[in-house]
């Protein structure tokens, strides 16, 4: 088999494709073919060593394929069955080693490449909208990366459940890209300042929730988008780290919540995570939900996939196909 493999932290370069034994699976593993592996900014993060990691590793953490072999318990998953998952390390490779309770089965009518680019991001979007802040018909919130691989799951989710979008891009190009995936007003944020414009969209009052995943250059100014007792969800840092916060910063403005959602909590028990991954893949299958595939690249290019996603220039979902 052959695997993008990290022996060290750093740019783009360390990212290697090597040669490596084909695995067997362990009890309660699945040995899966992979068809198409999700890149996301975790990726980054953990080749730059800004999440630690055990080297030397094989990147990514998002794919699907086919099941060649399973382990003597495994009996959720057979061999031939099309799967896809998010959450376990290893799957930027033309196989991959998954714990069996991390796959789920794609219905009928989703290809893997549609099922890669969904599960990570869509169960994102999913619980940011249905759980950290349970988005409803009177609220309206500020959604920044709006034409993103998350934002543009989350629109369409904010908007099944029947809220108001403001979301913020960098171009026109993009603005028309979440206009189309359900956003009811768009900021362009390199020539408008978006905290003007989000308190003049809603007439002073303020959004009840901010869903940021830019940090550094967005984190302050998301802070006075909001209304009273509204939720600042700070899900990612694509422009650096957020610097701490004096928490009487909350009191001051307006009695406010801070939080900083992963995955992990909000896919705790097998039943949650098929839960939310049923619904995103569902909806997909019923045509509720639209995933956009900006570009591919081949295991060798991951170095590319990494830069495209870094530099903010993506509107959708990168994939690395083996």
């Amino acid at each position: 088999m052959n695997a993008v493999r990290v022996h060290q932290p750093g740019g783009p370069e360390v990212l290697r494709v090597e040669e490596l034994p084909t695995p067997s699976p362990g009890p309660a593993e699945a040995l899966v073919r992979m068809e198409a592996c999700g890149v996301n900014f975790v990726d980054i993060y953990q080749r730059e060593g800004i999440y630690k990691m055990p080297l030397p590793f094989t990147a990514g953490s998002e794919g699907a394929g086919v099941v060649e072999s399973v382990g003597r318990e495994v009996a959720d998953v057979k061999p031939g069955d099309r799967v896809a998952y998010t959450g376990a390390l290893g799957s930027c490779a033309t196989h991959a080693l998954v714990p069996a309770a991390r796959l789920v089965k794609l219905p009928a009518g989703i290809d893997t490449k549609t099922a890669a680019a969904a599960m990570l991001q869509g169960i994102t979007a999913h619980y940011l909208t249905h759980s950290t802040y349970p988005l409803g018909p009177a609220d309206t919130a500020l959604l920044h990366a709006a034409a993103g691989g998350v934002g543009l799951l989350l629109t369409q989710m904010a908007k099944m459940r029947g809220a108001k979008i403001i979301g913020t891009v960098s171009t026109e190009a993009k603005a028309a890209l979440a206009r189309g995936a359900g956003a009811d007003e768009v900021i362009l944020y390199e020539q408008q300042d978006f905290e003007a414009e989000t308190k003049r969209i809603t007439g002073g009052r303020g959004v009840q929730v901010v869903y940021d995943s830019v940090g550094k250059t967005t984190f302050d100014k998301s802070m006075n988008c909001l209304a009273p007792r509204g939720y600042l969800v700070a899900f990612g840092q694509s422009s650096g780290p957020v610097a701490p916060v004096d928490i009487q910063t909350l009191n001051q403005k307006g009695s406010l919540f801070l939080t900083r959602p992963t995955m992990r909590d909000y896919i705790l028990t097998r039943e949650e995570y098929l839960k939310r991954a049923g619904d995103v893949l569902g909806w997909i299958a019923a045509g509720r939900l639209k995933v956009r595939i900006d570009r591919t690249y081949p295991l060798a290019q991951a170095g590319e996939a990494h830069k495209a996603l870094a530099s903010r220039a993506t509107a959708g979902k990168v994939l690395l196909i083996p």
